[in-house]
């Protein structure tokens, strides 16, 4: 299974700051476990949503440049509101600070106005063949299944 968790990026600054959408809805598995007669998003996939968001942010920053934005470290993460079948979470992450390959942000996630979710986030990007060369007709295959996911969630304004 495939978490693709941004159906919709909204706003895009490049280099300061990213909004998108999660609009959950009853057909997505994991619903069934979490709970039984009480389906809401699992606070870790809440957390993967501001992840993926600031992974759009930081790829379209780049120029898609890297293959991987990965998560190094969480702070200040709190879980505020649960997020229901129905609701639409959006997030907000702003950049506060970039050097070399570390990103830091600030992100939130609200449901109807009404925080969801708040974390200071740290994200990394990389390439696998920077750790090991043999990898590196995967980082082309990464970076252009990026491409075109993108090209899915992001129309720019006009």
């Amino acid at each position: 299974m495939r978490f693709l968790l941004i159906d919709r990026i909204t706003e895009l600054v490049p280099h300061k700051s990213i909004s998108a959408v999660k609009n959950l809805t009853l057909a997505e598995e994991y619903l069934a476990d979490h709970f039984p007669g009480f389906p809401v998003m699992p606070g870790v996939l809440m957390l993967e949503t501001l992840v993926q968001a600031g992974g759009w942010l930081v790829r379209y920053s780049e120029n898609f440049a890297h293959s991987a934005v990965l998560l190094k470290e969480v702070r200040a993460i709190r879980f505020n509101n649960f997020v229901s079948p129905g609701n639409t979470l959006k997030v907000d992450l702003t950049v506060r600070k970039q050097d070399g390959a570390l990103w830091e942000f600030n992100g939130t996630g609200t449901v109807n106005g009404n925080s969801a979710v708040s974390a200071r986030l740290c994200l990394e990007a990389l390439n696998l063949a920077d750790r090991n060369p043999e990898l590196a007709a995967s980082d082309s295959a990464r970076t252009e299944s990026y491409r075109n996911i993108f090209q899915q969630i992001w129309t720019p304004p006009a």
